[in-house]
């Protein structure tokens, strides 16, 4: 493993509890296959979801990397690739068919590539690849989501911001995932008393919703630095305010946690101003999607970060943040590294297997070390190549470390 400097270690609480299934054999495509005298004591069955545009390539090169590191750490794992999003509008009309929301919940974990793309951009609410997601989300009642951004020493060149500002930034934004304006009610489309048409959403939070995904951001940052910040809108909105007192309350369970709290707005200044400041971040789903995305950029790409969405029982859904990027779907111009290190997630938090998971981190890490880079995130001096060529490097550095001990 590389040196804690320029470690790829996502610290957080795993808490989903996973039991081994038996499942069929699967056949390594890529690497060496291992023997030994005894078979593979733990199964697991994952659903994989390429969706549309960039990923069916992402997903088909994390696929590799799931087979060959369970090959070496002698478990196996059995895959159902199941549609969504535009691709099952195309093909049965709803962008997330019964069967595959009942795949996923059957699984052990589910790894997404991406939806949506220009294509279903006109459609109707209802039968757009984003509202498959949305309810793919509230059928595996994954209501933490978390991401991280970590600007590697490799990589610092390659953000927009001051060298200085963007090296060692190393943060954690924990999201709330199920609750909010996405999801509140009444929402939907009117007419005022000027027979104006109005647009409208509810931003909603319970108790229960803001305290549960406050623990698992106290319990985050008590893994990584010990400070946590709650960004929110309290002083203009009545869901924040609640919010905002909810939080507070928590922090006597944590004294070990410094807390504070800061407005959204002055949040998404501080991110590009000094974001070495922030360790753990939680806040509500909305400020979470745009602030993640924000600090995604600071990383030098958005194609660099995975991220994991997890409930108090049953399957993690795990994905890279990045959209569908149909721009260049089919050209093999994708990084695939951030639905590589969204598979190590996988394994760490959604199946408990750590070791595997520090292989695939390790040799992203080494792979990045030798020169190679896809086009988002290239300089001079470096080898640009392709999605595939790229898959294949850190499949080559998979085959060849050995992690640190867990």
């Amino acid at each position: 493993m590389a040196s804690s400097s320029s470690s790829l270690q996502f610290t957080a609480t795993p808490f989903n509890q996973f039991h081994s299934k038996q499942v069929p054999k699967y056949a390594t495509k890529w690497g060496t296959i291992r023997c030994s005298a005894a078979s593979p004591s733990k199964s697991y069955n994952i659903t994989l979801l390429p969706g549309d545009g960039i990923g069916p390539e992402v997903i088909s090169v994390a696929k590799n990397a799931l087979q060959l590191v369970a090959s070496i750490e002698g478990f196996k794992v059995a895959f159902e690739e199941m549609p969504m999003g535009g691709a099952a509008l195309d093909a049965v009309g709803v962008p997330l068919p019964d069967e595959t929301l009942n795949s996923a919940k059957k699984s052990d974990a589910t790894l997404l590539g991406a939806i949506g793309g220009y294509k279903w951009d006109k459609n109707e609410k209802h039968l757009k690849p984003e509202t498959g997601l949305l309810q793919l989300r509230e059928g595996l009642q994954v209501f933490a989501n978390l991401r991280p951004a970590t600007v590697l020493p490799q990589l610092v060149d390659a953000s927009t911001l001051k060298k200085e500002v963007a090296e060692g930034v190393d943060l954690m934004v924990v999201r709330e995932l199920t609750g909010g304006i996405y999801f509140g009610k009444p929402r939907g489309f009117s007419t005022n008393e000027n027979g104006q048409e109005i647009g409208f959403n509810t931003e909603v939070y319970a108790a229960y919703e803001i305290d549960r995904i406050a623990r698992i951001a106290f319990e985050t940052a008590r893994k990584r630095r010990g400070k946590l910040c709650s960004v929110d809108k309290a002083n203009v909105l009545e869901a924040s305010m609640l919010w905002r007192k909810i939080v507070t309350a928590l922090a006597s369970e944590y004294p070990d946690v410094e807390l504070s709290h800061m407005y959204v707005d002055n949040a998404a200044m501080q991110l590009v101003r000094n974001p070495k400041q922030f360790d753990t971040i939680v806040t509500n789903n909305i400020f979470g999607d745009i602030l993640s995305d924000e600090a995604s950029m600071i990383t030098g790409s958005i194609g660099m970060l995975p991220s994991a969405s997890l409930g108090a029982a049953g399957p993690g859904l795990f994905e890279p943040i990045h959209g569908s990027a149909p721009d260049i779907a089919g050209q093999d111009k994708a990084n695939p590294l951030a639905t590589m290190l969204s598979a190590a997630m996988l394994l760490k938090y959604g199946l408990g297997e750590e070791k595997a998971a520090q292989r695939i981190e390790a040799a992203v890490l080494d792979t990045l070390n030798r020169g190679f880079r896809t086009g988002d995130i290239h300089s001079a001096g470096h080898k640009l190549v392709g999605c595939k060529e790229m898959g294949e490097e850190v499949l080559k550095s998979i085959d060849s470390k050995t992690p640190a001990a867990v």
